[in-house]
């Protein structure tokens, strides 16, 4: 199908391309030149996506990199079918001024680069994003990183050489994509952040982040906890269970919650023991029954006797779950769980008196971060922090008419 449309040589399809993004931003055009444009626009504007649709198709055939030499080849003899006119440089130059139209914001192409798939609310990400842009008639190049900084910084360099026009980037840890950021905004493509945050030494490197709240999450379970021990001095050792290393989340939630109990109870809370589970149900059920075999079937570190356990999210929770009851302790009442996401499953343990309270992070992003991207399209500015609307679910609410979670 590629065979049929209108091609001229790669290099100067290139040219094309590249100075016409030079004047995308222009407002004001010559109402001369302009009643000339109106009339071969739409037909340009078929060509550029051709150009563009035989890219993505060496894009994925090459697995996220362009074989150019199966390319040239193709080219050449598709080129012998239909010479171009080099008039069309000067008819794509203002064609790029309708970027800002309805029509161009329908076409473009978003780059998406998700941590992984690590855990339902993960996957509720992912689609819940990838079918606003759909519906808005965005195409959208997906790539799972599996839980691998490089695979991500490896998609992103692909999302530039195939020419995206806006990248979204869901990063495993906050530092570490200065680089890859630099080539994207050389490129002249636009980042936006999507639920974790990042540090780069540019501010400039993207437009803006949207996602969760995650040092309002630790500070919701802190608070929680404060209100349910706020009847008793007896002391409460706490047992954490993190996310990934170097996240914004697991920074985040742990920061806030340790600076909430300080502040309200500093002689009442202590943290014993943290360890990273990086957000894994695996790593969850591995880290809670190693300490428990270590203690002879206790839980509890050292001496010391674990009365509550913060878990940074669903995933590794229901792990923990599995854990505590492989040994016979009682989930809810010998320990006391709280947990970060708002799963299905992790409301229906809720429910059952297993875990005493979770704190929902929203991974419906997607309409609110589609009106971003375009916003960001359309040449605006976007708000350099936006966050999704959460709530607290805890064992003394009454949950009988909560909705399904969807996640």
């Amino acid at each position: 199908m590629y065979c049929n449309v209108i091609l001229i040589k790669f290099d100067v399809a290139i040219m094309i391309f590249y100075v016409a993004k030079m004047f995308c931003n222009i407002e004001n055009v010559d109402k001369h030149v302009e009643k000339y444009v109106d009339n071969v626009e739409k037909c340009v504007y078929k060509v550029k996506n051709a150009l563009r649709e035989v890219k993505f198709f060496f894009f994925r055939l090459g697995k996220g990199s362009l074989h150019f030499t199966k390319m040239q080849s193709i080219i050449d003899d598709m080129k012998k079918r239909l010479p171009f006119s080099v008039l069309l440089l000067v008819f794509a130059l203002f064609s790029c001024r309708s970027k800002k139209t309805d029509e161009a914001q329908r076409s473009a192409i978003i780059g998406f680069s998700q941590i992984g798939s690590e855990s339902s609310w993960r996957t509720c990400n992912t689609a819940s994003i990838i079918s606003s842009a759909e519906r808005e008639g965005f195409q959208v190049v997906f790539d799972d990183a599996e839980q691998k900084q490089e695979k991500q910084i490896r998609a992103i360099r692909s999302f530039i050489v195939y020419q995206v026009d806006i990248i979204l980037l869901a990063p495993i840890v906050e530092e570490g994509w200065d680089g890859v950021l630099s080539e994207a905004k050389e490129a002249g493509i636009p980042v936006i952040v999507v639920d974790r945050k990042i540090k780069t030494r540019a501010k400039n490197l993207f437009e803006g982040y949207i996602g969760e709240d995650s040092c309002s999450e630790g500070k919701k379970a802190a608070e929680f906890l404060l209100k349910k021990y706020a009847d008793t001095e007896e002391h409460k050792n706490i047992l954490e269970i993190a996310g990934t290393t170097n996240s914004s989340s697991a920074k985040g939630r742990a920061k806030a919650f340790r600076d909430t109990l300080s502040e309200n109870a500093p002689q009442k809370f202590s943290v014993i023991y943290s360890e990273s589970g990086d957000f894994l149900r695996s790593r969850g059920q591995e880290i809670i029954s190693q300490i428990i075999a270590y203690n002879g079937g206790e839980l509890k570190i050292g001496a010391k006797k674990v009365d509550v356990i913060f878990s940074h999210n669903d995933a590794m929770t229901l792990g923990i779950l599995d854990a505590l009851d492989s040994y016979g302790i009682k989930a809810g009442k010998d320990v006391a769980i709280v947990s970060v996401d708002g799963e299905q499953n992790a409301v229906n343990e809720l429910k059952k008196g297993r875990l005493n309270c979770v704190v929902e992070c929203n991974p419906k992003t997607g309409d609110a971060l589609i009106e971003l991207v375009k916003k960001v399209l359309s040449g605006e500015k976007i708000p350099e922090e936006s966050y999704v609307d959460e709530t607290l679910f805890t064992e003394d609410d009454n949950l009988s008419l909560l909705e399904p979670r969807g996640y």
